[in-house]
C-alpha cells in the first residue's frame, strides 16, 4: 500500500490559463496536505516541465488559447509513448470527456468544481500512479539483479571450465540434441566418437568387411559393454562420476580412461545438454609388470 507521506509528497502540476482556476486548485491541494504542487499557465511549457520533473499527476484544462489540452496530451504522449500518462483533465464540455480519455487522459473532472469529487479523483489517480511507479522501479531493480547474476554465473562458468580443463585431459559440452558445442582436448578420440557421421558409418562397414581392412591397421577396440553404459547414462540424462572404461590399442596394449559427466538445465528446468571431463588413468590401473601405451 501507499503510505500517507508518499501521497502528500507526490509531484503535482496544474495546467490552466486562468489564474483564478490555478489558485483555487492550489489552495485545495495545500489544504489537503499536498506539499509538492507546481502550476503553469502556459501550455507550451508543459512538455519540458514534465520531461524534467516526471510529475505523478497533471491537472490539465482542455480549453486554452494557442495550445489546447488535446495538443498538450499529444505532446506528452511523445515523451511517454509506452508509459503511464498521469493526466486528469478539467473540462466544462461534456462531449470532451470521451475524446480526452481516447487521447490518453486517465480521468476527468467537470467544471464548476465539486471539491470533494476532485480530491477523491486526485487520490485515486495518485494511488494508481504511485503503484505503477513502484512496479517500474521494482522491474528495473529486478532486471539489474538478473543481469548481475547472469554475469556472475558466466564468470563462474568460465572459472569452472578453466579448472576442469586444468584438472583433466579433455572437456566437452553437448546440446540437447547431442551435438558437441564445446570441446577441449582429444574428446572424440577418447570417447570413441567419429566427428563425421558418414565417416563413422564407413568405419563400421570397413570393420565388418575383412576385404576392406586388408593392409590397414585397425584402430582401438573399445569394450562395448562399458561404452554402452556411458551412452545409456547420457541418454537417460543421469550424472556419472569417475567411470572407468578401457580400450585395446592396435599394438595390443590396454588403455584405461576415466570420465565424469552431468546433464545441464536452464533456470526453468529445461534440459540443455551434457558436459563432462575425462583423463587417461592407464598408469594407475595397469599392474606393475605392464606398461602404458605411449
Amino acid at each position: 500500500m501507499i503510505s500517507k507521506p508518499e501521497f502528500l509528497n507526490a509531484r503535482i502540476l496544474i495546467v490552466d490559463d486562468q489564474e483564478a482556476n490555478v489558485q483555487l486548485l492550489e489552495q485545495m491541494l495545500h489544504d489537503a496536505g499536498y506539499v509538492n504542487v507546481t502550476s503553469a499557465t502556459d501550455p507550451h511549457a508543459v512538455s519540458e516541465l514534465y520531461r524534467k520533473n516526471r510529475y505523478d499527476l497533471i491537472l490539465l484544462d482542455l480549453l486554452m488559447p494557442g495550445m489546447d489540452g488535446f495538443q498538450v496530451l499529444e505532446a506528452l504522449k511523445q515523451i511517454e509513448p509506452d508509459g503511464y500518462l498521469p493526466v486528469l483533465v478539467i473540462t466544462a464540455q461534456p462531449d470532451h470527456k470521451l475524446r480526452a480519455l481516447t487521447a490518453g487522459a486517465k480521468d476527468f473532472v467537470a467544471k464548476p468544481f465539486d471539491l470533494v469529487e476532485v480530491k477523491t479523483r486526485i487520490h485515486n489517480m495518485l494511488e494508481v500512479r504511485l503503484l505503477y511507479s513502484r512496479l517500474e522501479n521494482y522491474n528495473r531493480v529486478l532486471e539489474q539483479t538478473v543481469q548481475e547474476r547472469t554475469a556472475e554465473l558466466q564468470r563462474s562458468e568460465a572459472r569452472f571450465r578453466r579448472l576442469t580443463e586444468l584438472s583433466s585431459d579433455w572437456y566437452w559440452e553437448q546440446d540437447e540434441n547431442g551435438h558437441f558445442t564445446k570441446i577441449s582436448g582429444p574428446v572424440h578420440e577418447m570417447l570413441g566418437i567419429q566427428v563425421d557421421a558418414a565417416l563413422d558409418k564407413a568405419s563400421r562397414d570397413a570393420s565388418n568387411d575383412p576385404s576392406k581392412n586388408s593392409g590397414k591397421e585397425q584402430g582401438p577396440r573399445w569394450n562395448p559393454v562399458e561404452h554402452e553404459v556411458i551412452e545409456a547414462n547420457i541418454a537417460a540424462r543421469r550424472p556419472f562420476l569417475d567411470f572407468v572404461y578401457s580400450r585395446t590399442n592396435p599394438d595390443g596394449s590396454r588403455q584405461y580412461l576415466m570420465v565424469s559427466g552431468e546433464p545441464m538445465f536452464d533456470a526453468s528446468g529445461r534440459y540443455t545438454g551434457y558436459r563432462g571431463i575425462g583423463k587417461d588413468v592407464t598408469e594407475a590401473m595397469l599392474p606393475d609388470h605392464e606398461t602404458a601405451p605411449e
